[in-house]
């Protein structure tokens, strides 16, 4: 635990890396390493008792920290203090943030070395995960509320696509989208209409009779009818 004079002499590391790759290669563990070590040797206290490397990948949730929660319980059960070598995007981490204010745990920050240990410190978490909460929620609206107006602007949200945030973009390409459904529906529908005449069928309505027959449905799943013919034939260039 820290003492009264700040000189942390007992105390258990957390390092984060970002990837599987970095976990295993060390790359940018070493340099954590050596900062909780400077830290907790400015404060005249000794090396950690114990360490635990968390390896996070984007697919991980917020709450998935399994070296966390067993360096909170070593922690607990040293009756030491966590040292973290890197808080940085954690900072307005809200899951993150209670994790460490409900251990109970006293915990230092290299890189935000003026949040003390103790009461002071836990206070100071819970106004920082207050912000953060806070802030995902005015994130969370302002997403929303953009996304409600280019859906109404073009129609269609799709990050993947080229024309994603490009004013009017969005609905021409939908429209192409949905002539090039058609032509090809008005393709692959052209033989059985063509059959369908063969067969002594002359008039518009005598061909939507025969591909309901069939068990042929609409673009839309519905029945035919004459118009509804008339609008596929044209489009395949034919001859009403």
């Amino acid at each position: 635990m820290a003492t009264s004079s700040g000189t942390i002499s007992k105390c258990v590391a957390y390092y984060r890396v970002s990837t599987d790759r970095q976990g295993r290669s060390g790359l940018g563990l070493d340099a954590q390493r050596n900062t909780v070590r400077q830290f907790v040797a400015g404060t005249s206290g000794y090396p950690p008792i114990e360490e635990y490397v968390e390896t996070e990948s984007g697919r991980k949730t917020d709450r998935h920290r399994p070296e966390l929660a067993r360096a909170l319980a070593a922690s607990r059960a040293h009756k030491a203090v966590l040292v973290i070598a890197k808080m940085d995007r954690l900072a307005r981490n809200q899951a993150f943030l209670m994790s460490l204010v409900d251990s109970k745990v006293d915990v230092r920050f290299c890189d935000f070395p003026d949040i003390p240990a103790g009461a002071v410190g836990r206070f100071m978490l819970q106004q920082m995960a207050a912000v953060a909460e806070l802030e995902a929620g005015l994130i969370s609206e302002r997403t929303k509320a953009a996304l409600a107006a280019k859906v109404a602007r073009d129609g269609q949200w799709d990050r993947r696509a080229k024309h994603h945030l490009v004013p009017g973009a969005g609905q021409t390409a939908a429209t192409e989208a949905v002539k090039a459904r058609a032509a090809q529906a008005a393709d692959d529908l052209a033989p059985i209409i063509a059959d369908i005449r063969s067969n002594g069928a002359s008039s518009l309505r005598q061909i939507a009779d025969e591909m309901n027959r069939r068990g042929i449905p609409t673009a839309r799943g519905g029945r035919w009818a004459a118009p509804a013919v008339r609008n596929l034939i044209q489009r395949t260039g034919g001859a009403v």
